[in-house]
């Protein structure tokens, strides 16, 4: 009998799933408060000192309430892409949503107009509940001197519901009814959907990768129009609202949101231009260890040699928290409860959305991790790296709501910490050596994704919104950037490219994180820096750990760096030193492998 359940468990929020009558009486209560933000709001342009606070708390509490109902319907719509009354929910969620955007905004605004000395003196002065949240206030009043005029801006988010969002929206819509068509070991025709066929694509036979890709790109090319128009609409949309902000870089909200400057990223990205011929060896040797001149794409994150084992479900989940227990046993626990109670969908079954995610319910204290799980090492990843995420929400739950909206970032540096922590363990306790080539082949994979597919999607997107500004992009266009880009990131090693990767990809479709790409950069590299640190001060860096998570949503990450780590993420040497381990797993894969 399996240890873990391989599904999860939505009852305990909302009884009933997309037809729950406790969800309906949960999404009127939201829309009732709004309403009366709305009208609080509205009786003056400048809000009043002594209701500050009560308004402040109104909002918060819309704001953990509005950040469940939204992981609800996003799970309900991951679990099953053809629940049709979850899609409804999801409209009725993004209007509630658009609604409260626009009556923060008028919030907002009116703590731009309290007077500086005023402002100072009531933050002073203030609660110490205010004082949790004065980070985020003081950063809410700045951002709102930056933007149109609160009714201009409120406009624009209604009209986002049915236009920006919508046509993120239809995504999903594409997705679940993408069909993929493959031969199974018997010699019988299957119909496998997305999230089935993607897990092939990293199978252990080549053959049978090969045959995965080829219909990958086949269905991606035949949805490529439909593809093409929804990604030429959400960019116009933003390009057009950042135009009317007097924004010039596209850049501009994503950094902002990422709570980093420009600075950091470029120090980033040179960091690992100069780290990249190291990875340019680790793939030519990958290539000749699979007997072809260069990777194709379906090669990049295959396992080496014709089959890989398959790892069960409790195995994996025993594995990952056995690892985690080495760092931290509060982690070892967290993970023990999340997997026993349900907290994890990963059954391999069809109608599910590709992907994995991990989401927060922060009214219950509770995250949801989303992923397929067949068995291969990389599912493995993905699990840990999904219990990372929930970790960080966990440690955050007692903070107020405004203190828990940490950036992608550093959620992205919890989750791949989590990474780190299982792959380091593994292959340091390996005795075998194809057993150790295995695990640091894994390891590295990390590096790949992080330093060149990650690169390569972010100069996608960079080129492709200039080339917006000019007009409609077609498919053939797009395929062509990408596959420039693909080429530049992989520094020339790869043979076969993956043109329609604009298509496939959800991450170019979301509306609510623009860019969502070099944030997983920035993540796997601050984490790497976190975990030497980790290894150098020993089990009494687990509690430091917990205060640094605890602050991702309080402060920038160049504070948050500073204060925790005593390193400036503005410049190269902090990123060139964490691009460095990467390099010492490669000259061990190169020894190990140079028979």
């Amino acid at each position: 009998m399996a240890e873990y359940p391989l599904t999860w468990d939505l009852d305990v929020f909302y009884k009933g799933g997309s037809g729950s009558p406790d969800f309906a009486a949960e999404l009127k209560g939201i829309e009732d408060d709004i309403a009366q933000l709305d009208q609080r709001l509205e009786a003056c342009s400048a809000q009043p000192l002594e209701q500050l606070a009560a308004t402040t708390e109104l909002v918060q509490s819309i704001l953990l309430r509005l950040r469940q109902s939204d992981s609800f319907v996003a799970c309900l719509m991951a679990q099953d892409m053809k629940d049709k009354a979850a899609s409804g929910l999801n409209d009725r969620v993004k209007t509630a949503m658009a609604k409260f955007l626009g009556a923060l905004t008028r919030y907002d605004n009116g703590l731009r107009e309290i007077g500086d000395a005023e402002w100072t003196s009531w933050l002073h002065s203030a609660s110490n509940e205010i004082k949790q949240v004065a980070f985020n206030l003081n950063e809410r009043r700045e951002q709102a001197r930056e933007k149109l005029a609160p009714e201009l801006e409120a406009l624009a988010g209604d009209l986002a519901v049915d236009g920006y969002h919508g046509w993120g929206d239809l995504y999903n819509l594409i997705v679940s009814g993408a069909k993929f068509n493959t031969t199974g070991a018997d010699g019988e025709q299957k119909t496998l959907s997305a999230g089935q066929m993607f897990n092939r694509l990293s199978d252990g036979d080549r053959s049978v990768r090969q045959a995965a890709f080829a219909e990958w790109e086949r269905v991606w090319s035949e949805l490529a129009e439909l593809c093409a128009d929804t990604l030429n609409r959400i960019a116009g949309f933003r390009l057009k609202l950042y135009d009317k902000r007097g924004w010039q870089s596209v850049l501009k909200e994503p950094l902002q949101i990422n709570r980093m400057s420009e600075a950091t990223l470029d120090a980033m990205w040179s960091a690992i231009e100069a780290g990249k011929p190291e990875l340019v060896r680790y793939l030519e040797r990958k290539a000749k260890l699979l007997g072809v001149e260069k990777l194709d794409w379906h090669d990049i994150s295959a396992p080496l040699g014709s089959s890989a084992k398959t790892i069960s479900y409790d195995e994996g989940a025993q594995f990952i928290k056995e690892q985690f227990h080495k760092f931290s046993p509060d982690l070892a626990e967290f993970t023990e409860m999340a997997l026993k109670q349900g907290w994890v969908e990963a059954e391999d079954r069809a109608g599910k959305r590709p992907g994995g995610f991990c989401t927060a319910f922060p009214k219950d204290g509770q995250t949801r991790i989303f992923m397929t799980y067949a068995g291969t090492p990389d599912n493995v990843s993905t699990l840990a790296h999904e219990l990372g995420h929930a970790y960080h929400q966990h440690v955050m739950n007692d903070l107020p709501a405004f203190s828990q909206e940490y950036a992608m970032n550093v959620a992205e540096t919890a989750s791949t910490f989590a990474e780190l922590i299982v792959s380091d363990s593994a292959m340091k306790a390996a005795t075998d050596k194809e057993e150790k080539i295995g695990l640091l082949e894994n390891k590295i994979q990390n590096s790949v994704a992080f330093y060149m597919n990650i690169h390569a999607r972010f100069l996608f997107e960079t080129r492709f919104f200039e080339k917006r500004r000019q007009g409609m992009v077609t498919a053939a266009e797009l395929s062509e950037l990408m596959e420039a880009a693909q080429r530049e990131a992989f520094s020339g090693t790869l043979g076969e490219v993956h043109p329609h990767f604009w298509a496939s990809k959800l991450h170019f479709y979301l509306t609510d994180v623009p860019f969502y790409n070099f944030p997983y950069t920035f993540g796997y590299l601050f984490s790497a820096g976190i975990y030497a640190r980790a290894q150098q001060e020993g089990p009494v860096f687990a509690e430091r750990y917990v205060q640094l998570l605890r602050d991702t949503g309080s402060m920038t990450v160049e504070e948050l760096a500073q204060k925790h780590l005593g390193v400036k993420l503005d410049e190269e040497g902090f990123w060139r030193d964490a691009v460095a381990l990467t390099n010492e797993d490669i000259k061990l894969f190169l020894e190990l492998t140079n028979e």
